[in-house]
């Protein structure tokens, strides 16, 4: 897990740093078609596992719940996240 996150830290400072160099603008046209690719990729790894697919009527109610409960809170923090940036928007137009 922590190398995940490592991964990502690091990918921020990478993109923070080079964010105005013209070859990473154009990872930014295509980051679409990579996540698209990923989970293509994901679904041939569930499509291939016989016991996840065995217990898919257990496991898939699970995973509903907890993806409908992600989905809320990420809706729910960029909700108040954006309410942050416009009062601080207005607050600066004053």
């Amino acid at each position: 897990m922590f190398r995940i996150l490592i991964v990502l830290f690091i990918g921020v400072v990478f993109g923070y740093v080079f964010r105005n160099v013209r070859h990473i603008k154009v990872v930014e046209k295509t980051e679409h078609y990579t996540v698209l690719v990923l989970l293509f990729v994901f679904g041939i790894s569930i499509g291939s596992n016989h016991s996840l697919l065995r217990g898919i009527g257990y496991f898939g109610w699970q995973a509903v719940i907890i993806a409908v409960l992600g989905m809320i809170g990420s809706f729910g923090a960029g909700y108040l996240f954006n309410r942050f940036i416009n009062k601080k928007d207005r607050e600066n137009e004053k």
